[in-house]
């Protein structure tokens, strides 16, 4: 497949059903071992990093942020993961599709930044990660380019209040049923709270169609995210 430099992205929910749990303990923990054995495996081929969701949505427990130029690697071990004695148990209630391209629009902070960064995914290992799907108005695309970068611009400057956010955009039109996956990266949950309330108040805003369901994800290791399932 060719994307011309760009990465493809994928945030694989899942969701275990409760009655694994009540499974024999010693089986658990075979089961776990294999199932981390093979993100793991994954995690060799791919970018993928693991967030936990449990206690904090009561419809996912598991994301797995995956990256790869090549859309097959997530076929091949999302379908090794899902036949593991845990994956049985498994179902994906969420799985969005998305892939890197830079933005049309200007950054007048970015002057310098290097052509092509945002055509890779480089997680900053901050600790919560909220992730989005998003779609904007087809009003939002019938406005000018001019017009749509002055109300970005807008936009943009209520982002830069908060560098203790990094932003993720990625694009899905045609190839998923959103426009865009949005992935913020923060230690500080309070901030990213701040920044979606002065976010609501700029003139972009009344362009958004659609920004929900919104994850909440707690980064951990595949083995510590498998523990706190059960």
């Amino acid at each position: 497949m060719e994307n011309r430099g760009r990465t493809m992205v994928q945030f694989a929910f899942y969701k275990f059903d409760a009655a694994w749990r009540r499974l024999p303990q010693e089986q658990r923990e075979r089961d776990k071992a294999e199932l981390a054995s093979a993100v793991e495996e994954a995690a060799d081929a791919m970018l993928v990093r693991s967030y936990s969701l449990v206690g904090i949505r009561g419809d996912v427990d598991l994301l797995l942020w995956n990256a790869s130029p090549e859309i097959d690697l997530f076929q091949k071990h999302g379908s090794a993961i899902l036949n593991t004695s845990m994956g049985r148990w498994a179902t994906q209630p969420y799985c969005y599709l998305a892939m890197t391209k830079n933005s049309q629009y200007k950054d007048p902070t970015e002057g310098d930044a290097p052509e092509g960064r945002r055509l890779v995914i480089r997680p900053t290992g901050r600790e919560f990660l909220f992730v989005y799907p998003f779609v904007k108005t087809r009003e939002w695309y019938l406005l000018t380019l001019e017009e749509r970068q002055r109300i970005m611009s807008g936009h943009i400057h209520s982002g830069h209040k908060f560098p203790s956010i990094k932003l993720n955009t990625t694009y899905s039109f045609g190839i998923d049923d959103q426009e865009f996956v949005v992935a913020f990266e923060t230690d500080i949950p309070a901030d990213f709270l701040d920044l979606v309330a002065s976010l609501r108040e700029t003139e972009s805003s009344k362009y958004t169609l659609r920004d929900t369901p919104i994850f909440t994800c707690v980064q951990k290791s595949i083995k510590d995210a498998l523990d706190l399932i059960g």
